[in-house]
């Protein structure tokens, strides 16, 4: 039973503090070393805006007045989050996401299902219920006891956030059924859906007072919701401007959106220079982007925001992040132009962007993919012999400079995080003392039923005096605690059901490398979760875990995948969950319905993953294994996941010192070098602000980011990015802190409601497509008239 809490109101005063930037510059874990992630943390709105003055709304510098000045620090508890109605729509989203999110995995194109999408469709449905159902009587007070609240709100959204998502471990499954002679034992094939999506959230929630607890631990990506949560469900009268446009603002996008993702897709890329001259390769290389794999999209104007905010609205990425991705993204072009025209790696003998192996017969009016199967085993491991006949497969140049540059970002930011960011990081390990190892052979730890949470009055205290702790946390102190062998217990028992099935699937995957793959998930975890929460800036991780898969257990590609799916997908799920569970703080929702909501929404959603996987899988098969697909579904994604596996089990035919691509190892080495001259000429010349602001993990990922996909929406994104994180936070604060997330929420909303009804309406989601009539703005693959053909 949860303690009540008795304090309502705000914790702390609204004035500035000391809060974690206190210590002189120079020491562990002061200003010096966080300048370089807090600075340029993004800022919600004041409520009383109009009321400031220039002075005192100026951008404020530490996280620590971030939370204590515009982000609300105070608490209702007397409101319950514990109703039919929550667990009504938690479960119900939950369903909806899942299946969702999964049927997308296996579209051409894939639509990812958004919080802000699953907020406003909460809100919607909550209101309703609380405003028709009566509250008369036993049933009537059971189903709509009180007002729906925004505790309820959060925790519905919450579990259906935690269920939103595409099991990796599916996809390995759908791969094993098409090539590898079908599924494993259906019961490992359910539980190892399981295992994995969990086994990240226990890590994730054992390091929360590492990467949620701390202030310098914003996750800047749920600012513009804890901004619509505020909005939405504080009284009328105070927040009926706010209210109005936000609305406006969402049936207007919702409109508009028609006509770039359907009437109209000519404005999702408009491009002045393919415009100008059709005929050109060079322009389609550079200029294009409207089509999957066509070109760089280099001053395409995009007028779609699907395709702006597709990976992360501009408007609530930080200033610093957006800064060194810029940097990257033009370095990245001039690069990819290079090794193509320069003929690199025979570049020229193969499309200008692709992700498939190519065979070696190929030239430049001919690209021949190469033939997998020919250098397979019976058992489905790789014949070493056949290669040497076949010879080894070639990739684009493209590609292989997003596999540098992605390996070269992976030490990059490990040493980045080390240099800048060592106070924070290093409470990662902190706790490995002498006396908690002792702790650890204490069987009392591990009777997980007998941990209440109950915090002491010295613990509370404790807590309070600590300046680095986030002042929402502190108003969360006479709540109970989730007891971290909760955590640990989910761990546990997600680690051991893996090696089991792992075992009895026959997944090649040997009991040392899935020890590995958790050591991996546990040590990266730290490291990236960090960067993400304190930047927003998120790194793929999927191709550098298929590499190092492929150097430890050469010549397994089904051992590949299923290493990555402990590695890459628990990493990215761990960081989806610390996210939310900042969310629940932001949003005062009690620790322990947070782990009740987002256990339920895991689990759930990973079963609803296999079901709809296996059922796709089943009716679909022919097309999935197809290399066109169709216009409504399509085996992309795990042909892609596939192919990725097999190249990287002869890595050491491709990637190692000596081989064609010796660079893509080599760049390890590049990464742990590229932070130290930001950081030497920082220590030399400690008052040029440029060195600390800049991020050499961020621009080594940028630098390969343009490889694959569409990327007309750039040149917008970054227009939009400047005008809301540079122009109006220094020029227009005022408009700045009271419009910004509001609008960008409203935006992604609106968004998210049009794609997903266009999806089954006239995309195909439904079974038929109902294409648009072709006319000057909507020229079937070509939207934007660069000179283009559809490469293999």
């Amino acid at each position: 039973m949860e303690a009540t809490p008795t304090k309502t109101g705000s914790l702390v005063e609204r004035q500035p503090s000391a809060g974690v930037n206190s210590e002189k510059p120079g020491e562990k874990g002061g200003d010096m070393n966080k300048v370089a992630s807090i600075q340029e943390v993004p800022l919600p709105y004041y409520d009383d805006a109009e009321s400031l003055s220039k002075e005192n709304a100026a951008p404020l510098a530490t996280a620590e007045e971030i939370v204590t000045h515009v982000i609300h620090v105070d608490d209702d508890p007397t409101l319950n989050p514990w109703t039919f109605r929550m667990f009504f729509i938690g479960l119900g989203l939950s369903a909806f996401g899942a299946v969702l999110q999964e049927i997308m995995y296996f579209k051409p194109q894939v639509v990812y299902v958004s919080v802000m999408f699953l907020t406003v469709l909460a809100q919607t449905l909550g209101t309703a219920m609380s405003t028709f159902i009566p509250r008369r009587g036993v049933i009537g007070r059971f189903l709509n006891p009180f007002p729906w609240n925004r505790k309820e709100h959060t925790a519905a959204v919450l579990m259906s956030s935690a269920a939103a998502v595409s099991a990796l471990s599916t996809e390995a499954l759908a791969v094993q059924k098409l090539w590898y002679g079908g599924y494993p034992n259906q019961a490992a094939g359910i539980f190892i859906t399981l295992s994995s999506q969990l086994i990240g959230y226990g890590v994730a929630g054992m390091m929360r007072n590492v990467l949620v607890n701390p202030t310098s631990m914003l996750y800047p990506v749920n600012l513009p919701i804890t901004t619509v949560m505020e909005t939405l469900h504080k009284p009328k009268m105070e927040t009926k401007q706010r209210f109005k446009v936000f609305w406006i603002v969402f049936a207007a996008i919702f409109c508009w959106e028609w006509f770039p993702e359907y009437i109209f897709p000519l404005l999702s890329a408009v491009s002045i220079f393919c415009l100008a001259d059709q005929s050109n390769p060079v322009f389609t290389n550079l200029f294009g982007g409207s089509q999957g794999n066509e070109g760089m999209g280099l001053l395409s104007v995009c007028f779609d925001w699907n395709y702006i905010a597709g990976f992360g609205s501009p408007l609530w990425m930080p200033l610093q992040t957006l800064v060194n991705s810029f940097i990257g993204y033009l370095g990245g072009i001039a690069l990819s132009m290079a090794l193509y025209y320069g003929n690199v790696w025979r570049a020229k003998d193969f499309p200008f962007m692709s992700q498939l192996l190519y065979d070696q017969t190929s030239n430049t009016t001919t690209s021949v993919q190469y033939n997998e199967t020919a250098i397979m085993n019976p058992d489905f491991t790789v014949n070493s012999t056949m290669i040497d006949q076949a010879g080894a497969p070639y990739l684009t140049a493209t590609y292989v400079n997003y596999l540098i540059t992605s390996n070269a970002g992976l030490t990059a930011t490990i040493v980045h995080m080390l240099l800048w960011n060592y106070a924070e990081v290093s409470l990662g390990w902190a706790w490995i003392t002498l006396s908690n190892m002792k702790k650890i052979l204490d069987p009392s730890v591990y009777m997980f039923w007998r941990h209440t949470g109950v915090r002491t009055e010295e613990e509370k205290e404790r807590i309070r005096q600590d300046p680095s702790i986030d002042p929402h946390y502190k108003l969360m102190l006479d709540y109970d605690e989730v007891p971290s062998s909760w955590y640990f217990l989910v761990f546990a028992v997600s680690w051991i059901v893996g090696l089991v099935c792992l075992y009895v699937m026959k997944s090649t995957l040997p009991w040392w490398g899935f020890i590995i793959a958790t050591i991996f998930l546990i040590v990266f975890t730290v490291f990236f979760g960090a960067q993400y929460a304190m930047t927003g800036f998120s790194y793929n991780l999927q191709p550098i875990f298929q590499m190092l898969a492929g150097y430890m257990i050469p010549g397994r590609p089904l051992a590949n995948m299923y290493f990555t799916t402990y590695t890459y997908n628990g990493i990215t799920q761990g960081q989806l969950l610390l996210r939310d569970l900042k969310l629940a703080q932001q949003n005062k929702l009690s620790p322990k319905a947070t782990f009740v909501t987002q256990v339920i929404g895991c689990v759930m959603g990973a079963l609803l993953n296999y079901v709809m996987m296996i059922t796709i899988v089943e009716n679909q098969a022919a097309i999935l294994k197809s290399a066109e697909g169709t216009n409504i579904w399509s085996g992309s994604q795990i042909q892609q996941f596939n192919t990725l596996a097999i190249a990287w089990s002869i890595a050491p035919k491709m990637f190692s010192i000596g081989a064609r691509y010796e660079w893509v190892t080599a760049a390890f080495l590049v990464g742990f070098l590229a932070p130290l001259p930001f950081y030497l000429m920082h220590r030399f010349f400690p008052h040029q602000r440029i060195w600390s602001y800049l991020n050499s993990a961020i621009i080594l990922w940028y630098l390969g980011e343009l490889f694959v996909g569409l990327n007309a929406s750039l040149t917008s994104y970054y227009i939009l990015g400047a005008f809301g994180q540079f122009y109006l936070r220094r020029y227009r604060p005022q408009w700045f802190v009271k419009w910004n997330y509001l609008l960008s929420a409203a935006l992604d909303g609106g968004t998210q409601v049009m794609v997903f009804l266009a999806t089954f309406a006239v995309f195909g989601g439904s079974g038929n497509s109902i294409a648009f009539p072709t006319w000057a703005g909507n020229r079937a693959d070509n939207f934007d008239y660069c000179a283009y053909n559809a490469q293999s």
